[in-house]
């Protein structure tokens, strides 16, 4: 609690003029925590299945002979991104976690090696070339790929996207990419493992820190994290999950009254 505690009370000098306040604290052991969708469900992964609980009731997806789950991208409820990097798959399910098609990169027509994918709208992927060490955008129904980025160095360790924006993070910068193929930003930063975005405001997470990027910020706020490690976290229009590999915090963000 006083790793949390100390964490909160430097995200509300970051958050400014807004109100951060835990709300709960729940016990929970699963291998990843995705986060919480637009329609307050949850979605997990515990050995090789994705769950999502909520109202409507528990869902689960698994295909055990595509191996581990690398990620999963709930931007559209409705068609949720799952991305499996040992078998170059990208599933796509429907809200009840049904699959609706499945992308075989090793089968196209122009083999492409990646090492993330997530929903971009349209019917297009945010895919990185492995191969070419370039960001594109592939259309999953007219089989076109469109080249966003120029290559680049390093290897990439996380991957924060919505419909307009790509994020990409390798040992040391964090470049920011429109869906037009312009890069907006490049931020030279060491030592980070994992993004998370949320309208164009991005949360990095690294060893004993967690830093705040802001659109009008090219300037990483630090956030010391003197003890207990961050395994996953989602960052939303009002809510901050930070989850610790035994306990969930849930934490509000309150706008202030004009």
């Amino acid at each position: 609690m006083k790793h949390f505690l100390f964490l909160l009370f430097f995200l509300a000098q970051i958050v400014v003029g807004q109100k951060v306040t835990e709300v709960s604290k729940i016990p929970l052991v699963v291998d990843t925590f995705i986060g919480i969708d637009a329609y307050n469900n949850s979605y997990v992964v515990k050995r090789k299945t994705l769950e999502k609980k909520g109202q409507d009731g528990t869902f689960v997806f698994n295909d055990f002979l595509l191996g581990e789950i690398t990620s999963v991208d709930i931007i559209n409820p409705l068609k949720v991104v799952v991305f499996y990097e040992d078998t170059n798959t990208v599933v796509l399910l429907d809200n009840k976690l049904s699959e609706m098609e499945r992308i075989s990169f090793n089968n196209l027509p122009q083999f492409v090696n990646i090492s993330s994918a997530s929903n971009a709208g349209n019917n297009s992927l945010w895919i990185f070339n492995v191969d070419t060490q370039q960001l594109e955008l592939y259309n999953y129904r007219s089989g076109r790929t469109t080249i966003v980025s120029q290559p680049f160095e390093g290897k990439l360790k996380s991957q924060a996207s919505n419909f307009n924006y790509c994020f990409m993070l390798t040992e040391t910068k964090i470049r920011t990419y429109n869906i037009y193929g312009s890069i907006l930003s490049e931020i030279d930063i060491n030592g980070l493992n994992k993004i998370v975005q949320q309208n164009e405001k991005l949360l990095a997470v690294g060893e004993n820190q967690l830093l705040f990027f802001s659109e009008n910020t090219i300037k990483p706020l630090n956030i010391p994290i003197p003890e207990n490690k961050i395994k996953d976290l989602q960052l939303t229009q009002d809510f901050l999950y930070i989850y610790d590999g035994n306990f969930l915090h849930t934490f509000s963000i309150t706008q202030p009254k004009k």
